[in-house]
């Protein structure tokens, strides 16, 4: 097994969930809801993998994989409430519930999934690679909360409209 490259798979999967949490973090949701939904993205990264692992090795030809057609439908639809949102010019907005969590967890971790697909080619040790990559995105996804939040606090309401339109972009550059 080689650890760097494992490393390197670890943080450009956890791009994209520290890219969508400056956008999600604009919401200035509490710290309570930063710390949970980091971990649920982490949970997804540890067990996305090892779903796509074991898919992969008995029944990838029965599965056909559009994932990035499900995360731009995701993404957009996100970025479109943000934006409605942010429009209706309401104070304490708050997207951040469990149900939303879950989705957003789910949505920067199909990428994970996809890696699982062929991680053994890569390492033989599922557990230890997927470990690596459930502490990485939670790092990431914390770190871009809090900044995201940082963001809102200076420039206000108008973070979170950018928000939407960085996942609307986001979500065209799956499909293209």
């Amino acid at each position: 097994m080689n650890l760097f490259i494992i490393l390197i798979i670890a943080i450009s999967l956890s791009m994209d969930a520290f890219s969508f949490s400056l956008a999600y973090g604009t919401l200035n949701i509490n710290k309570n809801d930063i710390y949970i939904l980091s971990i649920i993205v982490g949970i997804y990264h540890f067990f996305m993998p090892i779903i796509g692992y074991y898919i992969g090795k008995n029944y990838i030809l029965l599965l056909p994989i559009a994932s990035n057609i499900i995360v731009f439908i995701i993404l957009l639809l996100v970025g479109i409430e943000m934006i409605i949102d942010t429009l209706k010019k309401e104070q304490n907005i708050k997207i951040m519930n469990l149900k939303s969590m879950i989705l957003f967890g789910l949505t920067v971790s199909i990428d994970s999934f996809s890696i699982g697909l062929s991680l053994d080619t890569i390492s033989k040790n599922i557990l230890f690679s997927s470990m690596i990559f459930s502490l990485t995105s939670s790092l990431f996804t914390l770190t871009g909360l809090f900044i995201g939040k940082k963001i809102n606090q200076i420039f206000g309401n108008i973070s979170t409209l950018i928000g939407g339109v960085v996942l609307i972009l986001i979500a065209i550059l799956y499909i293209v």
